[in-house]
């Protein structure tokens, strides 16, 4: 490395990706580039890999994707510390990471047959002479976008969900953590050594965009906002269809009836792990008035113990720096409040955790996705104010609510993909649960069934089983045979309900 790198940025040099640590600069490790051709050539070999994996079946994928699962926990300290080389979280996090991964690739591998296999469905009056079948046939090629907060477990939902489902996966890491990806692939060959079932191309966003137009049957992009319309408008060129997971600024609701204690370890948590760098990451808080003030005394005690370098890794994207200072700094210029931190919180590469309370609606602290250890708790009158106030954002990727009596009401009236109920980020751990968002945050879901279904295409299949009592599809039907219909429907379906 020169003077001239900025640790933690990547840059390309002599036809290699560079990867560096953004705390240190060591460098972590160096990946090919690609370009155009290369990611068309992955491509093309990722369609000839497909067609052998998918004549694996079900069985056969599912105890691949095992092995592959089990390798993972046999490394996972080798992994979480090259997470904690490349991206700078800390080792623990990177374990945890792990662990949500593991737990969505065994849960899709488990689960894939039951939820995509060939099944008879019941038929209609309309074709009562037909069966009806229903199966979901793989893409072929799925290629999946990664990020760089989550550079583990991120992309293992939807490339586990991709492959359980008989596709060929390419995977584009973030250039901030090629690495991590590459390692993924790399173990991945380890079980399946026959065929390139599961390839990393690297490179910055132009990467991307060929990978978007490369001929892959669906892609699965993890990221923010902005990019994540770009990513759509270069799929939509060829009708690409696609899953975005993209920004969130979600809520935490503590309701009168909360325990304050729990609340605030939770949104703790929920708001400085991975230095805040997390979608699902809570950047608000309302709080009712009964227990505003033990709530943000809580807070402040609990998030003023962590510290930078230890609990708090750096920030991975050195221009992120830049947005958190500038959004605390508007907090404060707008007549907010720091009782935590402040403007001074952000010392490059760190951002020491910042509360700030009074925070004006329109100041882009409760706005805009901050991405950083920042958390703002407004002061409500009830459980209603906080829900109009949480849901008067153009995100909705998760939430969490505190409470006993209205939690779950609650949580069912916030505009989200997800929410937690007395936790805060626990719906990432539930391989059975889908997860994604509306609006800004995106659409689609990875993880789950829904999931699943999402990297399949659904085909209906009709088979005749007997000649037509009430021949409806054919010109040789007679006025008699219409009335016979019509009457069958009046019968059946003619009295109100």
């Amino acid at each position: 490395m020169t003077a001239t790198h900025v640790p933690g940025l990547p840059v390309i040099e002599d036809g290699q990706l560079i990867s560096t640590n953004p705390a240190t600069g060591e460098v972590a490790g160096r990946v090919p580039a690609a370009d155009e051709k290369t990611v068309a050539a992955a491509v093309e070999r990722a369609h000839e890999a497909a067609i052998w994996w998918q004549s694996l079946g079900y069985e056969g994928r599912k105890l691949r994707l095992l092995r592959w699962r089990t390798l993972l926990v046999q490394r996972i300290e080798e992994l979480a510390q090259l997470t904690h080389l490349e991206s700078g979280k800390p080792i623990t996090d990177g374990i945890l990471e792990v662990t949500a991964a593991v737990e969505h690739l065994d849960w899709a591998a488990r689960n894939a047959k039951r939820v995509l296999g060939p099944r008879r469905v019941r038929t209609r009056l309309l074709v009562a002479e037909h069966s009806g079948h229903l199966e979901y046939q793989p893409f072929g090629v799925v290629g999946v976008i990664g990020p760089w907060n989550y550079p583990i477990v991120t992309p293992v939902g939807p490339i586990s969900g991709a492959l359980a489902a008989g596709n060929a996966v390419v995977l584009k890491p973030s250039e901030y953590t090629p690495v991590v990806g590459q390692w993924l692939v790399d173990s991945f060959a380890e079980v399946v050594p026959e065929q390139p079932v599961l390839q990393a191309v690297h490179g910055l966003g132009d990467v991307g965009a060929a990978l978007c137009r490369s001929g892959v049957g669906k892609i699965a992009f993890t990221g923010s906002t902005a990019t994540g319309k770009k990513v759509m408008a270069a799929c939509a060129e060829n009708l690409v269809p696609v899953v975005i997971e993209a920004g969130g600024k979600d809520a935490l609701i503590v309701d009168e009836d909360a325990d304050v204690t729990a609340a605030a370890e939770a949104a703790v948590w929920g708001a400085m792990t991975n230095a805040g760098q997390t979608c699902i990451g809570i950047e608000r808080v309302y709080a009712v008035a009964p227990v505003y003030d033990r709530f943000v005394e809580a807070v402040v005690e609990k998030a003023g113990k962590l510290r930078t370098g230890e609990e708090i890794g750096p920030i991975t994207m050195p221009k992120q720096l830049d947005i958190i200072r500038d959004h605390i700094e508007d907090a404060l210029a707008k007549g907010g409040r720091a009782v935590l931190g402040g403007a001074e919180a952000v010392q490059a590469p760190y951002v020491s955790p910042t509360v700030l309370v009074d925070v004006p609606e329109t100041s882009s602290e409760i706005r805009e996705e901050t991405f950083g250890p920042t958390l703002t708790i407004t002061k409500v009158r009830d459980a209603d104010e906080a829900v109009r106030k949480a849901n008067d954002t153009p995100y909705g990727l998760g939430g969490a609510v505190f409470g006993k009596k209205n939690a779950i009401r609650i949580a069912r009236r916030l505009r989200s993909g997800m929410v937690a109920v007395n936790g805060t980020l626990t719906f990432v751990g539930m391989g059975n649960l889908p997860f994604g968002g509306v609006g800004e945050s995106g659409f689609g879901r990875i993880h789950g069934e829904d999931g699943l279904r999402e990297f399949a295409r659904s085909k209906a299949i009709t088979v005749r089983r007997a000649k037509s009592l009430l021949p409806a599809m054919t010109f040789e039907r007679t006025p008699a045979q219409v009335n016979q219909i019509v009457r069958a429907l009046r019968l059946l379906y003619g009295r109100k309900p």
